[in-house]
């Protein structure tokens, strides 16, 4: 903030009335958007906190998808979101060197040891939830590299593509052996 003075003026005429009157609106609209949306996020962290029985709402969720051009070039992803807001800036693309073309599981592992690893040694920020794009296979292999860096309490759930790998149809894959969840696409 300056220390430079500033000259506050009541409006003079009706058309400086008009703005300052519009200018009010316009942030109490802004204010009521936000808590509303506040509100909503807040809504949907504890229906998911419920939905995988978690002790409470998470607050950070960090999500990990793994992609190649038909086997070659992989390249694993992450994104963040924070009280229900995704972080563009902590988005991470992590090229997956040294491993056989197309094994999801290798890739899964390096990416997750890359990015725990450096958790476990106190860079960055520990997530509440991580969300694995995989069924049991990946799943099992995360928990595993976590439980090796010492991070084995964060709740992790794999999402497992439907069939046909159509939108909808997917269903939520439990490290500790649960029956797999199919929320309904509403929810």
């Amino acid at each position: 903030l300056s220390d430079t003075p500033c000259a506050l003026a009541a409006p003079r005429f009706a058309a400086e009335k008009a703005w300052l009157e519009m200018a009010h609106k316009n942030a109490q609209l802004a204010i009521q958007t936000r808590a509303r949306d506040t509100g909503r996020s807040e809504q949907r962290l504890e229906a998911l906190r419920e939905a995988l029985d978690l002790p409470e709402p998470p607050r950070r969720i960090e999500c990990f998808d793994i992609s190649h051009t038909m086997g070659e070039a992989t390249v694993a992803s992450c994104v963040v979101c924070v009280d229900g807001a995704m972080k563009n800036a902590e988005y991470r693309r992590y090229n997956i060197a040294g491993i056989t073309g197309g094994d999801d599981f290798a890739a899964m592992r390096q990416v997750l040891e890359r990015r725990y690893g450096k958790v476990a040694a106190g860079e960055g920020l520990c997530p509440d939830l991580i969300l694995i794009d995989g069924g049991k296979g990946q799943v099992s292999a995360a928990r595993a590299i976590l439980a090796e860096v010492g991070l084995e309490s964060v709740a992790m759930v794999g999402v497992a593509k439907g069939e046909g790998r159509k939108p909808g149809l997917e269903s939520l894959i439990f490290p500790d052996g649960r029956e797999a969840l199919h929320l309904e696409p509403s929810a």
